[in-house]
């Protein structure tokens, strides 16, 4: 098999960790650019192990230091403009896309225009731009492989039959960390308690989607994109042993799920070695083990936050650039402590519901709204305080 450079956006994150972690084991894959935000010594580390071609650093203060502890035969890139030049520059067979949040678009966009394959782990690059990235990936031929587990599941299931066969999907939630709290207790919760997440190790923010269940209401818009479906054709049921993560029903009634222990690894090494799958030292899943699966549908707090990826879809425009933000704003204004845990998705909804009508979908757009969607977070956050 001929060997496949990779890319990685968010190499220091989790996303790009395993993603690196799933490369050592294969030599038939190699490193050929890394990508951080601020984290240059963990950046410079990685370098020197897998020795990329390039190395990019979005926060350019840190640029010198990261230059300084790398041999001249990397090259670094900085500034919130290096992550798409350096996809542009190295054009990888594989675009690994691992940073949290916005920042993903562009180097997104930057990907298809080199015609790699994306390994996509960051659902709100499709949340906030999916009328954009979908067509341009469409009329580029780049296959999109999801790296969410719900999405890679969906993908995985679709290939039992054809797309116009399709009645629903069902995405499974664990319903992080706070699942078994009730609505006063949750309203009330530390950052502490929302980032114990009982099955998956994830980065602070989606952990943090995780236990709000918005990481399911982006999930929902995120379908909607990557799958062509409507939004009657997506379900979300609580799902504690996170085991079975997507259910595909056919219109004959026949339903094929895809089954695999919480490990963020294999979805990765799924996507980086797409269309084929890689030989891995892994256990075996016991059924047997594990007793039981066990399914609930929504209610309460998670049904009125997965509502609103409902809302998203039927707003159209520039909705799911502004439920993104929105909710990337709230999310850091609770780690921040600026506001309770239960007021995050009370606060997303509210500037949803007031998104103003746009037509126009174009990337300057989508931007515009996703930076409406933050300021209207703050002036909010502004008037709590005054309060």
């Amino acid at each position: 098999m001929k060997s496949k450079r990779i890319a990685i956006l968010g190499s220091t994150g989790s996303i790009g960790r395993q993603g690196l972690e799933v490369i050592s084991a294969q030599p038939e894959l190699t490193v050929c650019a890394l990508a951080a935000g601020s984290n240059w010594r963990n950046l410079a580390s990685q370098a020197r192990e897998f020795a990329p071609e390039l190395v990019a650093i979005a926060d350019g203060a840190v640029a010198d230091d990261l230059r300084r502890d790398l041999p001249e035969t990397i090259g670094v890139l900085s500034g919130p403009d290096s992550p798409a030049d350096l996809v542009r520059r190295t054009r990888p067979d594989v675009l690994l896309v691992g940073v949290v949040g916005s920042a993903g678009l562009e180097p997104t966009l930057a990907g298809i225009e080199c015609g790699a394959t994306l390994a996509i782990a960051n659902k709100e690059t499709f949340v906030m731009a999916g009328a954009i990235v979908m067509p341009a990936a469409r009329q580029a031929c780049v296959p999109i492989v999801p790296v969410d587990s719900e999405h890679s599941a969906i993908y995985q299931c679709l290939l039992a039959g054809q797309r116009e066969e399709v009645r629903r999907v069902t995405i499974t939630a664990s319903g992080g960390a706070l699942r078994d709290w009730d609505a006063a207790a949750a309203d009330q919760a530390t950052v502490e308690d929302a980032l114990k997440h009982p099955t998956w190790s994830m980065g602070r923010k989606v952990t943090i989607d995780s236990a709000t269940l918005m990481n399911k209401a982006l999930e929902v818009v995120e379908a909607h994109w990557l799958f062509d479906l409507s939004a009657d054709q997506i379900d979300v049921v609580i799902h504690p042993e996170s085991i079975v993560h997507a259910i595909v029903e056919f219109v004959d009634g026949a339903a094929v799920a895809q089954l695999a222990a919480p490990d963020m690894t294999t979805p990765i090494a799924y996507a980086l070695n797409f269309p084929h799958r890689p030989t891995r030292k892994v256990a075996p899943l016991d059924l047997g083990a594990i007793g039981q699966l066990t399914f609930r549908p929504l209610e309460g707090r998670f049904q009125r936050a997965v509502a609103l990826g409902y809302e998203a879809i039927r707003r159209g425009g520039p909705a799911g650039a502004v439920l993104n933000s929105a909710n990337e704003a709230a999310v850091e204004a609770f780690l921040a402590g600026r506001i309770r845990f239960g007021q995050i998705v009370p606060l997303v909804e509210d500037v949803l519901k007031d998104t103003p009508p746009d037509d126009e979908i174009t990337l300057e757009s989508l931007q515009a709204a996703a930076a409406w969607a933050d300021r209207q977070v703050a002036e909010r956050l502004e008037a709590l305080k005054a309060i």
